[in-house]
């Protein structure tokens, strides 16, 4: 283990270091949501692709009804109905109706549709006492989208309005990167699963649980590999049991300096890194490539409040990279302190936050204390406040960068 630690930005810059966007390829269109599409998508044909009515009402010539008014109202007969995907009639006469439904094609010859609400609802003739202006009331075929539009560029995050235009011009997929299979596993004798019944020295596993919801909230396909315990051997055997089916694996746990850190003792002689980064919480880091894929392995420490924080400062932005989304990393906004906070010199210090944005005022008042525990703080937080290396101290109503952890970018 290295004696010396490294920052923040040379560990992201070791695991993002050879790491590329995950092969494009068309993708269901609800698998699609919140993936950046991998390259332009046109429309293959017109939206509308017909003539259609807009309102129920009668489809008709607009010179055959251009005189009616209520004192002098036009009638004239109805020779058919038109209702949506049921078009029996597709030619209308010069002095005839049709009635016609909402969405229903407007027949040839008709060049106005008049609204129910104009007429006397007759069903083989009927009266006209308002006339429309000629095109009133139809849709005229690409009145919304032609041939050939651009319809989603490239790089454009797809959300349900993009794919449902994609389908309504009858796309079933859309080209983009899957989304990644991150493989999540906890190590530590002492876990159990949520459900189980502990005993004097066995903890619940909250973390795997913490890391897979991140991973997917961050759009991947998470997996929970179940907890592993403090054995290397059986640690390593899970792992390389997993790495056919991931495309990036998150471990907690076992990367520090303690006689039973499972991870370290069983990746370091594959060649993983481990080492400390000056920051805290999460001084404990490890990285490597393992199998034949050199599936990236992203080894994280067992604290839960190290374990998240670690995730969004390194694993997010791998994911995004994986995906093909930018910006990678999250940006800090200022915001101004409420209350003091203190830090030890030479590391990065992530406190929990409560960011909160008031107009024009943007503040954060520092949650809880920094102890790498503390769950039930980082859950009542939604920021996280960045400490320089170099500071040991800031007073209340000092501007600092902060994380907005809860939105997305």
């Amino acid at each position: 283990m290295a004696d010396q630690p490294c920052t923040v930005e040379e560990h992201l810059a070791r695991v993002l270091d050879g790491l590329e966007p995950l092969p494009a390829g068309p993708q269901p269109l609800l698998g699609a949501l919140g993936l950046p599409a991998a390259a332009d998508v046109r429309s293959p044909m017109r939206l509308p692709s017909f003539d259609n009515s807009a309102m129920d009402g009668y489809a008709v010539r607009h010179a055959d009804v251009a005189a009616a008014t209520e004192r002098e109202p036009v009638v004239l007969p109805v020779v058919g109905e038109i209702g949506a995907g049921q078009a029996a009639l597709h030619t209308l006469g010069p002095g005839q109706a049709a009635k016609i439904m909402t969405g229903a094609p407007v027949p040839e010859g008709a060049d106005a549709v008049v609204p129910y609400e104009w007429t006397d609802r007759g069903t083989e003739r009927v009266r006209v006492d308002r006339a429309p202006v000629p095109g009133q009331h139809v849709r005229p075929a690409g009145d919304d989208v032609r041939e050939g539009d651009l319809l989603v560029a490239a790089g454009t995050l797809l959300t349900p309005r993009h794919l449902g235009l994609l389908a309504s011009v009858g796309h079933d997929t859309v080209p983009a990167r899957p989304r990644p299979r991150v493989v999540v596993i906890s190590t530590g004798s002492e876990l159990r699963d949520p459900g189980q019944p502990l005993g004097h020295d066995s903890i619940y596993d909250g973390n795997s649980w913490l890391l897979a919801a991140a991973a997917q909230r961050a759009g991947a396909v998470a997996v929970r590999a179940g907890i592993v315990s403090d054995d290397p051997e059986e640690f390593r055997a899970a792992l390389h049991a997993r790495l056919d089916d991931a495309d990036l694996v998150v471990t907690s746990g076992g990367v520090s300096m303690g006689d039973y850190d499972v991870v370290k003792a069983a990746l370091a002689p594959e060649g993983v890194w481990f080492g400390p980064v000056a920051m805290q919480p999460g001084k404990p880091q490890g990285f490597g490539r393992l199998g034949p894929r050199r599936v990236p392995v992203v080894t994280l420490p067992g604290n839960p409040v190290s374990s998240y924080i670690s995730f969004e400062l390194f694993v997010r932005p791998a994911l995004r990279r994986l995906v093909g989304r930018t910006p990678e990393l999250r940006e800090p906004v200022p915001a101004r302190l409420t209350g003091p906070v203190t830090s030890p010199p030479g590391r990065r210090q992530y406190l929990r936050g409560d960011l909160d944005r008031d107009g024009d005022v943007t503040v954060v008042a520092p949650v809880g204390g920094s102890g790498s525990h503390l769950v039930g703080d980082l859950a009542r937080a939604n920021a996280l406040i960045v400490v320089p290396e170099a500071t040991t101290a800031l007073e209340a109503g000092t501007t600092v960068d902060v994380l907005p952890i809860d939105e997305d970018y």
